[in-house]
C-alpha cells in the first residue's frame, strides 16, 4: 500500500470513529400535564386538546372529551417537555360556538395554550 493510500485510509478511520463518537440525539422527554376544566354553559361540550408543535391530538382516535352542564373534569395527558398544547371546547351538536382553538384546532386564540412541563393548568371555565 502507498504512503497516500495508508494516509486516505487512516483519515477515513478517524474520519468515521469521530463520527460515532458524537452524540445522537435522545428522544424527547417524556411529560404529564393535567388539563382542568369546568362547563358553566347550558349545553354539553366536547373537548379536544393540540399539540401545536406536532401533529398530535387528545384523547386522539376519532373521541373527545365530552362535559355535561356543570360538570368539571381532569384531562390528564402525557406529553413531550416542552410542547406546547392548547384547549378547543364547543358545544355538543353546535361547532360554531367554540372555546380556545375550537373544533380541529381551526382558530386562533389568547391564553388557551400551556407548556408541557408537568403539573396541572388553573381551573378552565368554560361559560357562556
Amino acid at each position: 500500500m502507498s504512503r497516500m493510500s495508508a494516509r486516505r485510509t487512516v483519515a477515513s478511520l478517524l474520519s468515521f470513529c469521530a463520527v460515532c463518537l458524537l452524540p445522537s440525539p435522545g428522544p424527547a422527554m417524556a411529560a404529564d400535564v393535567t388539563f382542568v376544566i369546568r362547563n358553566n354553559h347550558p349545553n354539553a361540550v366536547r373537548v379536544e386538546l393540540y399539540s401545536q408543535d406536532r401533529n398530535y391530538v387528545w384523547p386522539g382516535k376519532g373521541k373527545d372529551f365530552y362535559l355535561d352542564d356543570g360538570e368539571a373534569r381532569e384531562m390528564s395527558l402525557a406529553c413531550e417537555e416542552g410542547e406546547q398544547i392548547c384547549y378547543g371546547a364547543w358545544i355538543d351538536g353546535d361547532e360554531d360556538t367554540y372555546w380556545g382553538v375550537g373544533p380541529n384546532n381551526a382558530e386562533t386564540c389568547e391564553d388557551c395554550c400551556y407548556v408541557c412541563e408537568g403539573g396541572e393548568t388553573e381551573e378552565i371555565v368554560l361559560e357562556e
